[in-house]
């Protein structure tokens, strides 16, 4: 159970939501916004956080969006994982919820809470960072739509994290139609089953004969390099060292923790780029 007592809040407007945010500031309170909860409860549980309030946005309507308008797909932060890899709207992103968790857990697990917890892995977030895709974001200054890759930033040690202002969320996450259709492939070698934690998890798609690809599991948090796939693309070199030169020009440390060693993690991330390079170009990493 949860130690401290704190208010609930059940806004169904984003005007009503972030109102609510200014009135709870103004009284000197702390306030999370909150949808699927599994993340907040389950550390609140154990007393890693505290909040005076908790603001569900999961009935907004617009949180809830989940389709087709014109040429891009929207969907709502409060979408859940469940959702998503069931009607497959967007084949490498159902896929990759389908291996997030277990299916009770993805039954609460939603998209925006996915991407902006603590949990390093975010593996819901690489399709988006592939697609170039936009987020809506909600705060006291109105609403604004801003690329993915601005909210989670450049320098590495932002990637793990939201660039969201205090008071802001997410609404929606936009992608163009055509990235939903090209053809893709997705890898997650896991230590035990394929809903655990990920040792490496790549997911990659093919645009105008270029691979673009974007990694979980192998730093400290997911990422798309333009280097990387700038030697991923070299056709001039052997596969082998092509992958000898994305592994020395990762962003971060590889990870080296219980779930596998850095040396086990290169050699599994290893294996799925040649399954890439096979997949995209039929070469063989020999």
């Amino acid at each position: 159970m949860i130690s401290f007592d704190f208010d609930y809040y059940k806004p169904n407007t984003i005007d009503e939501a972030i109102e609510i945010y200014k009135y709870l500031s103004l009284e000197g309170k702390t306030a999370i916004y909150y949808s699927g909860g599994t993340e907040i409860i389950s550390q609140a549980r154990i007393d890693k956080i505290r909040f005076d309030a908790a603001i569900d946005i999961k009935h907004i309507p617009e949180c809830n969006i989940h389709g087709f308008q014109d040429d891009k797909l929207f969907i709502g932060s409060a979408v859940t994982l469940t959702k998503i890899s069931d009607y497959y709207l967007f084949p490498l992103l159902s896929e990759i919820c389908k291996k997030t968790a277990d299916h009770t857990a993805r039954n609460k697990i939603t998209i925006g809470g996915n991407i902006c917890g603590k949990v390093p892995y975010k593996e819901a977030i690489l399709p988006f960072l592939l697609s170039d895709s936009y987020v809506v974001i909600a705060g006291v200054g109105g609403k604004k739509a801003v690329p993915i890759a601005q909210i989670f930033g450049e320098e590495p040690q932002l990637r793990s994290k939201p660039r969201l202002n205090a008071g802001e969320f997410i609404i929606q996450i936009i992608t163009e139609r055509d990235y939903t259709m090209l053809p893709y492939i997705n890898i997650k070698k896991a230590k035990q089953g394929k809903v655990d934690y990920p040792l490496v998890t790549i997911a990659s798609i093919e645009k105008d004969k270029q691979i673009r690809i974007a990694f979980s599991g192998i730093c400290p948090f997911p990422f798309r390099s333009a280097e990387i796939e700038k030697d991923l693309n070299n056709d001039s070199v052997a596969p082998n060292e092509r992958i000898n030169a994305i592994i020395s020009h990762l962003t971060a440390p590889i990870i080296n923790d219980i779930l596998g060693s850095s040396k086990y993690r290169e050699f599994v991330l290893r294996n799925a780029l040649g399954e890439v390079l096979f997949k995209f170009r039929g070469e063989n990493n020999a």
